[in-house]
């Protein structure tokens, strides 16, 4: 925490100094959506450059002084809570003055930008981010407040916890990992008991597009039990790119990279070239739309991409159907197919890429 306030400190004393010298004050940080400072790195996936191009927040040109403003209110609310050892959620700081950010969005945007700026991951910085993931199957742990979470016994998910890195004494047998893409299709597999069926495991969901806790604890999970970890997506550019968040992160979490991604995740399915092998009917495959072709060609450009061949042909095998199939299209084949037969074969022999 000292070093989060001493932090905050180099900034406002530089505000000060400008300000001493009749100068505009500015923050400058690393512009971090621009592809031109990532690089990517087997070991980590995408990560920020040492030396990037930085961008400015003038506190004296109209179009970002209002930015300026709201980035020293939130670095004022940060250091109050660090001080006082007290945490708020996202949704919080936004509620604390509606009318003041305007929009949740506004906010987010800022403390990523203030993380990226004080060099310090957010969670460090005592924001908290309401957690939309669920966890079930072999696991068990204590919560920061003492709480025991047990998600082996209940038939439900427990919800992500909201503090990931307070959490304790994780106690499971699982043999793998299955990230599933969408709450119906993990819904789906709870119903069907498949965290107990083939063998003990532990399924989790970040519903859609994976929020910072749920990668955490991805995260968490395998550096704690060193477990192969398998993904479950839609055959669809949406759920490759989700995929590729989990295991090589995100562009604009960039800077953070290296307590997030888990370069050793495995794509379980569905794959493009499963549709053909299952002899998948084409009516009940969804056809590709503009916004699905540039999401694809894309990803394919990606830096990563290159060094995964398997993956590389799955991509082409998708761009040349220009066909995409949500996993629920294993239901054609018969209700339980996905829990029955799919998902056990793939483990048992080795059908991932």
């Amino acid at each position: 925490s000292s070093e989060v306030l001493e932090a905050i400190e180099n900034v406002i004393e530089d505000v000060l100094k400008s300000l001493a010298q009749k100068k505009a004050p500015v923050l400058t940080l690393a512009n971090r959506s621009d592809w031109r400072n990532i690089e990517f790195k087997d070991s980590v996936g995408l990560q920020m450059i040492p030396h990037c191009t930085t961008k400015q927040i003038r506190s004296d040109c109209p179009r970002s002084a209002p930015k300026f403003a709201l980035m020293l209110k939130i670095l004022s609310m940060i250091y109050k809570m660090v001080q006082s050892n007290t945490y708020a959620t996202k949704r919080d700081i936004y509620y604390s003055d509606t009318q003041l950010f305007g929009s949740q969005s506004v906010v987010d945007n800022i403390i990523n930008d203030i993380s990226c700026m004080l060099k310090i991951p957010r969670r460090s910085l005592h924001i908290l981010s309401t957690a939309k993931g669920f966890v079930a199957g072999n696991l068990s742990y204590t919560e920061e407040d003492g709480t025991r979470v047990n998600c082996t016994t209940t038939a439900t998910a427990a919800t992500v916890p909201s503090n990931v890195q307070g959490i304790k004494n994780l106690i499971s047998h699982a043999k793998f990992m299955l990230i599933v893409e969408k709450d119906a299709t993990f819904q789906r597999l709870l119903d069907d008991d498949f965290c107990n069926k083939l063998s003990p495991c532990i399924m989790i969901t970040g519903r859609g597009i994976p929020d910072l806790n749920t990668r955490l604890l991805v995260r968490k999970l395998w550096d704690t039990f060193q477990i192969p970890v398998f993904t479950l997506m839609d055959a669809d550019p949406h759920g490759i790119e989700i995929m590729c968040i989990y295991k090589y992160g995100s562009v604009s979490m960039s800077f953070e990279a290296h307590h997030l991604t888990v370069p050793s995740i495995k794509w379980l399915g569905l794959l493009p070239s499963d549709l053909e092998r299952l002899n998948i009917r084409k009516d009940v495959l969804i056809p590709f739309t503009k916004q699905d072709q540039n999401k694809l060609a894309s990803i394919q450009k990606r830096p990563y991409i290159a060094c995964q061949p398997m993956w590389k042909k799955e991509l082409e095998i998708m761009a040349a159907s220009k066909l995409k199939a949500e996993i629920q299209v294993l239901t054609s084949l018969s209700s339980d197919y996905l829990s029955r037969v799919y998902l056990p074969n793939k483990l048992q022999f080795g059908g991932w890429i």
